[in-house]
């Protein structure tokens, strides 16, 4: 019986490889990351994420848990919304991003708790939290069937799933976001990073992401309703929304 394969970027590999390969990227570039994603995003990932943060509603005294939360951004908006009453929960499968998080956190004078844990496992009981949220991390994980079952289970009912991501950009757009993906990105990862093969990675596992219409389907085939997306940068990036009922 042959081993089952998944993508890595453009490459097929073993699924039991695909989280190694994913975390040697991201320890590779976790002391850069901030940064990049100014440079690469020309600032725009604040806007997305400031989006996010609007759309999510979270309100006082709300349980909020932040997958592959990375630097924290998201985590420190809500604890801002939340309150000394709700929780924020800060969590990645990748140990040196969640410390670079975890760092931010107690920089800004915050109090969160921090998990390090897979999405596809996720360490909380049935019916927990308000709001769960997602952001750049889908797109890395083996199995988003089952991290989409995971983050639904968690929710309370009436509570929803955020899923910020990179997404299928409008069709004109295509030629210049192309040779920006596979001819820039690299370049300033190598001169900014020292890492091209990261950010290499990076372009390609965000032409291997489900589009608009993919993601929406996925996200209602694992119990959603009420499903929707806006595009963001003209469908640079996508914020999907979904309720479990």
């Amino acid at each position: 019986m042959s081993e089952k394969t998944t993508h890595f970027g453009f490459e097929s590999v073993a699924e039991a490889d695909k989280a190694k390969r994913v975390a040697g990227v991201f320890s590779s570039v976790a002391s850069r990351y901030d940064i990049m994603n100014d440079l690469m995003s020309g600032g725009l990932h604040r806007l997305w994420k400031a989006f996010t943060i609007q759309i999510a509603g979270v309100r006082e005294g709300d349980k909020v848990l932040d997958v592959a939360g990375g630097t924290a951004d998201l985590s420190l908006a809500f604890a801002k919304r939340v309150g000394p009453h709700g929780q924020v929960w800060l969590t990645d499968i990748n140990g040196a991003m969640l410390s670079r998080g975890r760092d931010r956190v107690i920089d800004r004078g915050q109090v969160l708790p921090v998990a390090q844990c897979d999405a596809e496992k996720l360490p909380f009981p049935d019916n927990h939290f308000d709001c769960v949220t997602v952001a750049f991390g889908l797109r890395n994980m083996t199995h988003k069937d089952l991290a989409l079952s995971e983050m639904r289970r968690v929710l309370k009912p009436g509570g929803r799933l955020l899923v910020l991501e990179f997404s299928q950009v409008y069709k004109p757009l295509a030629p210049a976001y192309d040779l920006y993906s596979f001819k820039i990105l690299p370049w300033l990862g190598q001169k900014v990073a020292g890492d091209a093969d990261s950010y290499r990675y990076l372009a390609e596992s965000i032409r291997q992401h489900p589009d608009q219409g993919t993601l929406k389907s996925m996200m209602e085939q694992s119990g959603l309703a009420r499903v929707d997306y806006f595009n963001l940068t003209g469908g640079v990036v996508a914020l999907h929304r979904g309720f479990k009922v």
